[in-house]
Parts: C-alpha cells; sequence; structure tokens
C-alpha cells in the first residue's frame, strides 16, 4: 500500500484510466469493526458495503476480503477516516495507523493507493440519524459503521467533484497538472 495525498488520489485514477477513474473505498476503522462503502462508477455516491470484524488474528483474511473488494468494484484507492481533529485522543490515532501498518505488512494490497480523510463527525452525525430508529444495539452498531464510512467517503467525493468542476470552468487546460497534484 502507498499513502498519497488527498487530491492525488483521484489525480492518479484519472491519469491511469482517463474514461473510468475507477471507485473508492471507504473505511471507518475502529477498535473492533472495520465500516466499509464504496462509490459508484462515476464517484458521485457512496453507499454503505458491510463491516469486517477486526481481530489481531485475522488481518490477513482482512486483507485478502480488501484484495477481493478492490478487484470486484474495481477500486482505484481506499479513502481512510482519521481522527485529524482528535489529536488529544492519541487512541483512535494509534488504532488507524495500526490498522494501515498491519495492512501493509500482509503485502497483500501493494499496489494499492490509499489517503486519509478527516472523520470529525462522521459517527455522530450518524448517531443522530439512527437515534429515532430505535434499532437493537447491535444492528445500531453495524449501521454506524457502515454509515459512518459512507460519510467519510461521501465528504470526500462531495470536495473532490467540487473541485473537478472549479478545475474544468476555470481551469480548463490543467486537468491532471495543477488541479490533481
Amino acid at each position: 500500500m502507498k499513502y498519497v495525498k488527498p487530491l492525488r488520489l483521484l489525480g492518479d485514477a484519472w491519469k491511469t484510466k482517463p474514461s473510468v477513474p475507477g471507485r473508492f473505498l471507504g473505511l471507518d476503522v475502529g477498535d473492533k469493526y472495520v465500516g466499509l462503502a464504496v462509490s459508484d462508477p462515476s464517484n458521485m455516491i457512496a453507499s454503505p458495503l458491510s463491516v469486517l470484524l477486526r481481530k489481531k488474528t485475522n488481518i490477513d483474511l482482512m486483507a485478502t476480503d480488501f484484495q477481493n473488494l478492490v478487484k470486484s468494484f474495481s477500486v482505484s484507492g481506499l479513502v481512510v477516516g482519521y481522527p485529524f481533529g482528535k489529536l488529544n485522543n492519541v487512541e483512535d490515532v494509534v488504532t488507524v495507523n495500526l490498522f494501515i501498518e498491519e495492512l501493509r505488512k500482509t503485502e497483500k494490497l501493494m499496489d494499492v493507493k490509499y489517503t486519509y480523510w478527516d472523520e470529525r463527525l462522521s459517527s455522530k452525525t450518524v448517531e443522530l440519524m439512527l437515534k429515532p430508529l430505535k434499532l437493537h444495539p447491535v444492528q445500531e452498531k453495524t449501521m454506524l459503521d457502515k454509515f459512518a464510512a459512507v460519510v467519510i467517503l461521501q465528504v470526500r467525493l462531495l470536495v473532490l467533484r467540487r473541485l473537478e468542476i472549479v478545475c474544468l470552468v476555470f481551469l480548463p487546460f490543467s486537468h491532471g497538472n495543477l488541479c490533481y497534484v
């Protein structure tokens, strides 16, 4: 796995497949679960995908699951929720960093690029939406993890879409050069 800056991930996707940039996989990494979301082929809408159980003993299995998802959804990169605003809460930062490092060590995702995206308030947003539904706690936790990944990925897609529009309208000759570096 190779880390790239957020704007670079889309730029690299456009360079490798100009007509179809590939989809993105959003990850909400927690202590016990990893929520997953996937973008549609046009990278406009994020949808919930699943929740993976996270244990130290199953990282190899998770890497294989990610390999399969990358292949089946034509994923060009991972968008990993990162607790930028929680610098006081070192545990969350360590959790995400450790997970990415464990995935990298499996060497099963060598060609996959990833970037971090601010996950502030993603879980809180979903909690507020789910509260009126009065779901069973287990079901609520599963939904929370999946939809937190959706929020992380959707916000990133919206920001990139706006940047793409600005580049195409105001800087028509910079596609791939100025706007996506």
